[in-house]
This record gives C-alpha cells, sequence and structure tokens, in this order.
C-alpha cells in the first residue's frame, strides 16, 4: 500500500527535463511524498469550507452568506487544485490514499473525473502552447480586449459559463454510456474539471446534500455548493487558467511558455490555493509535490533563471497583460 507508482513515460521526460536545472539529488529530495501532508492539505480543504458554513450559521445576514459563496467557490478550486495534485500521483505517498482521496474526497464532490482529467491533462504537458495541447483554447485568445475580458468575466459570476459546461457534461455523459471514454469532448469537459462520468459524482453529491442538511437546512447545497460552483468557482477557475499560460509565448522553451505568479495571502486564499501560482516549477518537474515548489522557484532564481522566466508580479499584472490588446 505504501509502495510509489513507477515514474510514467511523461514523468520519466519531465524529470530529464528538470535535470537541466537541477541535480538528481536535488529532485529526488524535492519529490518526496508524504501521506500527512495530503491528509493535511485534504482536511485543510474541507475544514476551511466547514468553516464558512460555520460563519453564515453564527451570522446569518446577506454578508456573511456572499463571504460563504466567496471562500467555499475558493475551496472548490482547492478541491480541483488537490485533484490535479493527485493525478500527478503526488498528493499521497501511498497510491491507493492518492486515487481514493483524488477522486472521491476532491474530484467527485465537484463533478471532476481523476481518470480522464489526467489523461487529459498529461498530453497537455507533452504538448504545451502547442497546435496539439488540449489547454491551447484557453490560453490562445489571450491577450485580448479589456471589454471582451470582463464579458467573460461576467458571464462567469453570473452562472451562464458554469450552466453551460454543466448541462454539456450531463449531456455527454448520457451520450457516452457504455462507450469507451477519452473522445474530445472529455478533454474539453476536463478543461473545467469536470468530467464524462457523473454517476460516482451523484452519490458524493448526495452525501454532501445530506450532509449539509444535516447541520443546516435543505437548501443549504444548492446555496453553498453548486451556486458557488456555478459562479465563483468558475470565475477563479478562469484567473486561474490565464494566470498560467495566457499572453505567454508559443515556444518549446519551458521558462517562456509557462508563467509563475506572485501571490500574498488574499491571492492565496481567494484565487491560488496550495501553491498552484508556482506553476512554472510545476511544468520543469510536474511530479514534485505543490509544497515543494516555491523551494523549487528559489532555486531557480538563486542560480539567476529569474530574468529568462515568465513571472507575474501579482494576478492584477497579468490580469492587465492578458486584456492588453487594443480595442
Amino acid at each position: 500500500m505504501g509502495m510509489d507508482r513507477p515514474l510514467t513515460e511523461e514523468a520519466r521526460s519531465h524529470q530529464a527535463l528538470g535535470r537541466a536545472f537541477f541535480s538528481t539529488s536535488e529532485i529526488r529530495a524535492l519529490a518526496e511524498r508524504s501521506d500527512l501532508w495530503g491528509l493535511w492539505l485534504v482536511v485543510h480543504c474541507w475544514g476551511t469550507i466547514a468553516l464558512a458554513l460555520a460563519l453564515f450559521a453564527l451570522w446569518p445576514n446577506p454578508l456573511t452568506f456572499v463571504l460563504a459563496i466567496i471562500i467555499i467557490g475558493s475551496r472548490q478550486l482547492g478541491l480541483a487544485i488537490l485533484m490535479h495534485e493527485a493525478a500527478h500521483n503526488a498528493l499521497f505517498k501511498s497510491r491507493r490514499l492518492n486515487e481514493f482521496a483524488g477522486e472521491w474526497l476532491c474530484g467527485r464532490p465537484i463533478l471532476a473525473d481523476l481518470a480522464e482529467y489526467r489523461r487529459y491533462h498529461l498530453k497537455h504537458h507533452r504538448h504545451t502552447q502547442t497546435e496539439e495541447d488540449p489547454d491551447l483554447i484557453l490560453s490562445k485568445p489571450f491577450p485580448t480586449t479589456r471589454a471582451s475580458l470582463r464579458r467573460k468575466f461576467w458571464r462567469d459570476i453570473t452562472g451562464r459559463t458554469g450552466l453551460k459546461q454543466r448541462s454539456q457534461q450531463i449531456m455527454f455523459a448520457l451520450k457516452m454510456a457504455g462507450e469507451v471514454e477519452g473522445q474530445p469532448g472529455a478533454q474539453e469537459l476536463a478543461q473545467a474539471f469536470s468530467g464524462p462520468v457523473i454517476g460516482r459524482a451523484l452519490i458524493a453529491n448526495a452525501v454532501l446534500f445530506a450532509a449539509m442538511w444535516a447541520v443546516g437546512a435543505w437548501w443549504w447545497w444548492l446555496a453553498f455548493w453548486v451556486l458557488p460552483l456555478l459562479t465563483w468557482f468558475q470565475l477563479v477557475l478562469r484567473i486561474r487558467n490565464i494566470a498560467e499560460h495566457g499572453a505567454v509565448e508559443a515556444v518549446e522553451d519551458p521558462l517562456r511558455n509557462t508563467r509563475t505568479t506572485y501571490a500574498g495571502p488574499l491571492m492565496r486564499l481567494l484565487v491560488a490555493p496550495y501553491w498552484v501560482n508556482y506553476h512554472l516549477e510545476h511544468h520543469l518537474v510536474m511530479h514534485i509535490p505543490a509544497r515543494n515548489l516555491p523551494k523549487l522557484h528559489d532555486l531557480m532564481v538563486d542560480r539567476g533563471h529569474a530574468g529568462k522566466m515568465q513571472i507575474g508580479r501579482n494576478y492584477m499584472d497579468v490580469l492587465r497583460i492578458a486584456s492588453s490588446r487594443p480595442a
């Protein structure tokens, strides 16, 4: 149970990429997984969600309602990030814990499919910022105009993006019943942390519905899970996607086709949970647990690579760059 999963071909190729900047011993030390760390991250994410609900339960008013929506939506992104960590077999040292937590505790509650996401995401790592990159549809429109970016944000926060994606997800799941997964439509869903198989996701959400009703009211699941998932989650997911690959160079150089964005405490709470802002470093050595990505970043800076790296000073600066195209 405690044995690590053997490195895939993709992981070995990215390990070779990492050796261009780091020694084997440095990579080995930073790549050490931990079941205790994995448990803490999952507990932290769900604990933050519980605290947001407790805040509203203790002081029910419009302000605490909105705060709960924002915090829970951001932690739904946190669950997506932890599922991403599990997709790289880096959340837990134990393979079984990694698969169970990545699927049931992180993916299924937000209607995501760990196995499908892993297939799609490894392709993104192999073909970053090329025509074969399944994420290119997310980064290619940038830079865009300020008006276009505002319209995208408005569609996200009003639920139009979320409703469209979830309706497509349900229709695709019904259409794919009994067929082989992995068609292009499944990859389109994976870009939004969705999945073509919704049966298990319905089970996970039935448990959430029952738990929220038990501690609150029957409508809590709709107000504090479905509503954030359709609105705030979509907004911060878009900001995250823009920061990682929006308005970067369409080249093979891993220091130029991916961006790391510095994030203060507020942005780490709302937009960049669990070190996801260190995305360039993640692309250099993708199997390193997220908690060690800041150390990887420090090594790059100490060795004089900062001037060659795509680094955003903050998320507002990145959004300014992403919306810099003249109207």
